[in-house]
């Protein structure tokens, strides 16, 4: 039976828009009408970010009885160490780890092979998944990705132990036709995606 998860992303990308930061207390606020409305995961920030952030991560994490709470993180180790601490308390807890993988990115963002893009997800997700046993893995820029380099990416963060694989059209690249047939392609394609839940987040 097919499942519809609603993960909300308003305390974390949606007060990133212009005049719409909120401090502490509105963080927490809307977490809990967040949690009043039903929604199943809330990415309550991203604790590595600065005190504040982890802090109200935190107390959001604490706070929250029903929905999974998330705090995103850079592949890398520290970034999964502080949301771990963040969402300690979270009845359901949840790490969003995330990496860039297209050819764009690679080259003039991290400055990395793809050999050493696939170590990095491998080692980020292994890592997190020691820390907490809800793991989400983002494919940053996935709409631009070379299709078969996807595909190795999302089985490499499978295999690592993800349990929730995202498909973001970080730049907003792709029109609504081409995204839902990339989607199609990658559950078609990529080896394990049915032990997963699939993800995805547009701009």
């Amino acid at each position: 039976m097919n499942t519809i998860t609603i993960f909300d992303t308003t305390l974390r990308d949606g007060e990133q828009a212009p005049g719409y930061a909120m401090n502490h207390d509105e963080k927490v606020r809307m977490a809990l009408q967040l949690e009043a409305l039903g929604v199943d995961v809330m990415e309550a920030g991203f604790a590595i970010a600065s005190p504040g952030d982890f802090a109200s991560v935190k107390e959001i994490a604490d706070a929250v009885k029903s929905a999974s709470v998330c705090s995103l993180s850079r592949a890398l180790e520290k970034d999964s160490d502080a949301s771990a601490a963040a969402i300690r308390g979270a009845v359901r807890p949840r790490i969003h780890t995330f990496l860039a993988t297209s050819d764009l990115h690679l080259k003039y963002k991290l400055k990395i092979s793809r050999a050493d893009c696939l170590k990095r997800i491998r080692r980020a997700v292994s890592y997190a998944r020691n820390l907490c046993g809800d793991v989400e893995f983002s494919v940053e820029d996935a709409s631009r990705t070379d299709r078969d380099f996807l595909c190795k990416a999302f089985e490499t963060a499978i295999a690592a132990g993800a349990t929730v694989i995202n498909v973001p059209d970080t730049v907003g690249y792709s029109t609504p036709d081409e995204f839902g047939a990339l989607v199609d392609f990658l559950m078609n394609r990529v080896k394990g995606i049915g032990k997963v839940v699939v993800s995805t987040h547009c701009h």
